[in-house]
C-alpha cells in the first residue's frame, strides 16, 4: 500500500509537470510567471496570455482526456480478453472509428475534426458489436480467444475497406492523412466537449470495474463459480472501450501504442490488482500523451510531428523492454 501510495503521488505530480510544459513550451517559449498571470489575471490585450488560455490551455485538456480514456481503455481490453497484447486497436475498434470517418469523408464531404467525432464515435460502436456479435456465436459465448481473433478479423476487414476507399478517392486520402497518424493540434473545447460526457461516464464506469477484471482473470469457470455472470460482465466491459477508445479516436484520431504500454507499465507499481491498475492507467497515461505532444512540438521547429507518432516512437521501445524482462507476457 505504501508503494502504490507514493506511486499515486508520483503519478499526479508527472501529469502536473507535464501539463505546465504543454503550457509554458511551444513554437515560442513562455516564461511560468507569465503562464500563472495568464491563468489567474487574463489579459486578452496580451499575445501570450491569449495564446496560452486560447490555444494551449485547450490542448492540454483535450491531451489529459484522450489519455485518460485510452489509458482505461487499454487497462479494461486487457482484463476482459486476458490479452497482454489487446488494446482498442486489436478488437477492430480504432479501425471501425477509420472506417466511419473515410465514409463521412467520400459520401457526405465533411472536412473538420468537429464532424469527423461522431462518426469516428458510431465507427467504433459499430466495431465493437460487430466484434461482440461474432465471438458471441457457438456455446461457450464470447471467451477471450474468440474476442481477439474476431476483433482482429474485423480489424482487418475494416483496414482493407478504407484503403480501398482511399485508392477510389484521391479528395478523401489529402484529408484523411492529418486525422490518421493521431494529432492534438487543432483540437479545441470545441471539439472535446461533444466527446466529453463519454469519456467522464465511461471512465467513472470503468473505475468500478476493477474487482470484476480480478474475477475474470482467475479464468470463466472460477468467476463463474464465484457468482459472476461472465457474459454480461464481458458485455458491459467491452461495451465501456468500444466508448472510451470511440471518443478518444473521434477526437484526436487513432493513437496507437498508448492504451497497450501503459497498463503494462503501471503493473510495476500496482501489482496484478485490477482496482489499481485502473486508477493508475488514467492519470499515467494522460500525462504520457501531454508529454508527448509538448516533444512533438519541440523536435521540429517551426513546425511539429504529430503526437500519434512520438508515442509510437516511445511506446515501441519500452513495450518491447517490459516484454524482454517478462513482466508484460502474462496477466
Amino acid at each position: 500500500m505504501r508503494r502504490r501510495a507514493i506511486g499515486a503521488v508520483l503519478l499526479v505530480a508527472a501529469l502536473m509537470a507535464a501539463c505546465v510544459a504543454s503550457l509554458a513550451v511551444g513554437t515560442a517559449e513562455i516564461p511560468l510567471h507569465t503562464v500563472w498571470d495568464a491563468l489567474t489575471s487574463y489579459d486578452p490585450a496580451n499575445p501570450d496570455h491569449i495564446a496560452i488560455v486560447m490555444k494551449r490551455l485547450p490542448r492540454t485538456l483535450v491531451g489529459i482526456a484522450v489519455g485518460v480514456a485510452l489509458g482505461l481503455a487499454g487497462a479494461l481490453a486487457q482484463g476482459v480478453t486476458r490479452n497482454p497484447l489487446a488494446d482498442p486497436g486489436i478488437l477492430g475498434i480504432s479501425q471501425g472509428a477509420a472506417l466511419a470517418v473515410v465514409a463521412g469523408i467520400v459520401l457526405f464531404g465533411v472536412t473538420q475534426p468537429a464532424q469527423y467525432m461522431w462518426f469516428a464515435f458510431a465507427g467504433a460502436c459499430v466495431a465493437a458489436a460487430c466484434v461482440w456479435g461474432i465471438s458471441s456465436r457457438g456455446r461457450e459465448g464470447a471467451t477471450p480467444v474468440k474476442l481477439a481473433l474476431a476483433g482482429a478479423a474485423v480489424a482487418a476487414a475494416f483496414s482493407s475497406l478504407v484503403a480501398g476507399l482511399l485508392i477510389a478517392d484521391r479528395g478523401a486520402l489529402d484529408a484523411m492523412r492529418f486525422w490518421q497518424v493521431g494529432s492534438l493540434a487543432g483540437r479545441d473545447l470545441s471539439v472535446l466537449l461533444p466527446a466529453l460526457p463519454a469519456i467522464v461516464v465511461g471512465g467513472a464506469a470503468a473505475l468500478t470495474l476493477g474487482r470484476t477484471l480480478n474475477l475474470l482473470a482467475l479464468g470463466d469457470d472460477t468467476a463463474s463459480a464465484l457468482g459472476m455472470r461472465v457474459g454480461r460482465s464481458r458485455l458491459i466491459a467491452g461495451a465501456l472501450v468500444a466508448v472510451l477508445a470511440g471518443a478518444a479516436t473521434a477526437v484526436a484520431g487513432p493513437i496507437a501504442f498508448l492504451g497497450l504500454v501503459v497498463p503494462h507499465a503501471v503493473r510495476f507499481a500496482t501489482g496484478p490488482d485490477y482496482r489499481w491498475i485502473l486508477a493508475y492507467s488514467a492519470p499515467a497515461a494522460a500525462a504520457l500523451l501531454v508529454a508527448a505532444d509538448v516533444v512533438a512540438r519541440v523536435v521540429a521547429r517551426p513546425g511539429e510531428v504529430q503526437v500519434g507518432i512520438v508515442v509510437a516512437v516511445i511506446g515501441a521501445p519500452v513495450f518491447i523492454a517490459l516484454v524482454r524482462r517478462g513482466r508484460a507476457v502474462t496477466l
